[in-house]
């Protein structure tokens, strides 16, 4: 029998632990508030419109994020930390109820299998939690898998192990469908290690030819989001190795078919923000994952290294939006490993980084810009974008959340609620928990 829906949302946090923790810091942040809106207001922007438009924002939450990550070297795991799918769900609406930004968890698999996806949606929907695009996972070798992809998956030289992958994709799909989700995340680590290893345009053909088998059976409303990374696994060689050959095939493949831009799988100081305007302008920006790096795929909290590279990519999207002019639908997630936080406080804080930069993006004066762009002045042209990168928007960030139900300092109030020690008496601990980054 499966898991039956309640009227009431269960709720992570107790309401009056949020209610009491805002009570504490509502005067100042009135204050702050107003100190903002009058200092937007010099510059012709209402904060309410601000606030508006940020309550819209939406962000997915990675379930494989909800547990401590690790490196080749060690895993070292958190007291209360999930064992499942469902406590995975458990935790991210605990995000959402606190930030207000965050509705629907993305779900990874095989890492995520569970024997009854209704009830599974059901429970979701329990804890005002939505399901957000389905990760394939072609890159690992799983317990009584036929075949190996050691040499690849959806490129791989024998058909019978590409057909594999193709049939895993499939089962995402029909995954997917259960829980209401409306988009296929495809990363595959294929490519070589040496050169001769493999034909570079062989291993694309495959690729391609995969693919193609996947995207006929997308529902018409779904999209394929091809995720490109440079290098690792696969280190001399990747098969979908950056954002050209991204849209090239997404472009081979058809209208559903989208490029997702994780910020981490770049080379070194790569103009991510230039990428992004490249793929909205021909329509094939179709998501993000949200994190941070220092010197590679690191997956650090979002904003905790480079915020002003955050900003510019926002100030693309946002740029992006006005143009599209209604037309515009990117799926933003997190995908973050979070190796030595408690993985729930570095979602908040990615939480927090996200929205600022939106929020960021939204005051700049793109009219100033675009004046000072035509007249060559540089100065100005950066000062315009730096004048609102510098701008504390905290105050519209919080009123947003209460707004929302949410808290005026998320952080604080997670740790008032003492859910993570709550949750390490009830919840099996499990050191060698598997299902997420290592």
């Amino acid at each position: 029998m499966g898991y039956v829906a309640i009227d009431q949302t269960v709720l992570g946090i107790p309401r009056d632990v949020i209610d009491k923790d805002n009570a504490r810091l509502m005067d100042a942040h009135l204050a702050d508030y107003e100190a903002l809106a009058v200092r937007l207001a010099r510059s012709g922007i209402d904060i309410e419109d601000i606030v508006s438009k940020l309550m819209s924002l939406e962000v997915g939450l990675p379930s494989w994020g909800m547990t401590s990550g690790g490196t080749r070297f060690a895993r070292f795991p958190l007291a209360g930390e999930p064992n499942d799918v469902y406590e995975k769900i458990e935790d991210c609406s605990v995000v959402q109820q606190l930030t207000g930004l965050t509705p629907r968890v993305s779900l990874h698999f095989p890492w995520d299998l569970t024997e009854d996806y209704v009830a599974l949606r059901q429970f979701g929907e329990a804890h005002g939690m939505g399901f957000d695009a389905i990760n394939s996972n072609t890159f690992q070798d799983q317990v009584g898998q036929k075949r190996s992809y050691k040499f690849g998956s959806l490129s791989h030289a024998n058909p019978q192990t590409r057909q594999q992958a193709i049939d895993h994709n499939l089962q995402c799909i029909d995954i997917g469908r259960q829980l209401g989700s409306k988009a296929l995340t495809v990363w595959i680590g294929d490519g070589s290690n040496f050169p001769g290893q493999c034909e570079f345009t062989d291993t694309l053909e495959r690729y391609l030819e995969s693919l193609r088998a996947v995207y006929a059976e997308l529902p018409n409303d779904w999209r394929l989001l091809i995720e490109h990374k440079m290098y690792e696994p696969a280190l001399y060689s990747t098969v979908i190795q950056d954002w050209g050959t991204s849209i090239l095939c997404a472009q081979a493949l058809g209208d559903k078919a989208q490029c997702l831009v994780d910020l981490g799988h770049h080379g070194p100081n790569v103009n991510i923000e230039m990428i992004v305007a490249r793929l909205a302008q021909f329509g094939k920006l179709g998501g993000f994952h949200f994190n941070d790096s220092k010197y590679g795929d690191d997956d650090l909290d979002s904003g905790s290294i480079n915020p002003f590279q955050l900003f510019l990519v926002f100030n693309e999207l946002v740029s992006a939006e006005r143009r599209a002019k209604g037309n515009y639908n990117p799926s933003y997630m997190m995908d973050q490993s979070h190796n030595v936080t408690d993985p729930i406080e570095s979602l908040l804080n990615s939480a927090r980084a996200i929205a600022g930069a939106y929020v960021k993006a939204l005051i700049v004066d793109r009219e100033a810009l675009k004046g000072y762009q035509a007249d060559n002045d540089v100065i100005m042209a950066h000062n315009c974008l730096r004048l609102a990168f510098e701008t504390d928007v905290r105050p519209a960030l919080a009123t947003a959340r209460m707004r929302k139900g949410g808290a005026i300092d998320p952080i604080a109030c997670y740790r008032a609620s003492s859910y993570r020690a709550l949750k390490a008496e009830t919840r099996v601990f499990n050191p060698n928990l598997g299902g997420g980054i290592v």
